[in-house]
């Protein structure tokens, strides 16, 4: 009996200790965005002077956006703005939406394989 309780508890012990390596290995942005994982992929949104660029990771490996679309969806207080996401190299690019701080987006994005995720993030 005493063996049973003894297993159980190291059983749950590495169970708690391997959810909380896991919360700790969250995506962090890679080029001064703003990171939110959605379909196992991260999107890392980032402000520019003249709208906005989302870069797509993999396990920490940039995903292509060749064939890649999208829209880009602006919430600023009552405000709301939409700007079409082009692929631009190795991100996506909006153009001509202004992001401020305390403002929502939301980026819908489907990728080439036809994979659609859509992405809520909040500007700080």
């Amino acid at each position: 009996m005493m063996k049973s309780l003894t297993f159980g508890l190291v059983l749950a012990l590495g169970a708690l200790s391997l959810t909380a390596a896991h919360a700790d290995s969250a995506a962090k942005p890679k080029r001064g965005g703003v990171v939110q994982s959605a379909n196992h992929l991260d999107f890392e949104l980032v402000t520019q002077a003249d709208g906005a660029s989302i870069y797509i990771d993999d396990h920490g490996k940039p995903v292509s956006v060749v064939g890649a679309s999208g829209k880009l969806t602006l919430l600023s207080g009552d405000a709301k703005s939409e700007a079409e996401l082009k692929p631009a190299g190795d991100k996506l690019e909006a153009k001509g939406i202004k992001l401020a701080s305390g403002s929502k987006v939301v980026a819908s994005v489907t990728l080439a394989d036809k994979k659609t995720a859509t992405v809520r993030f909040a500007i700080k």
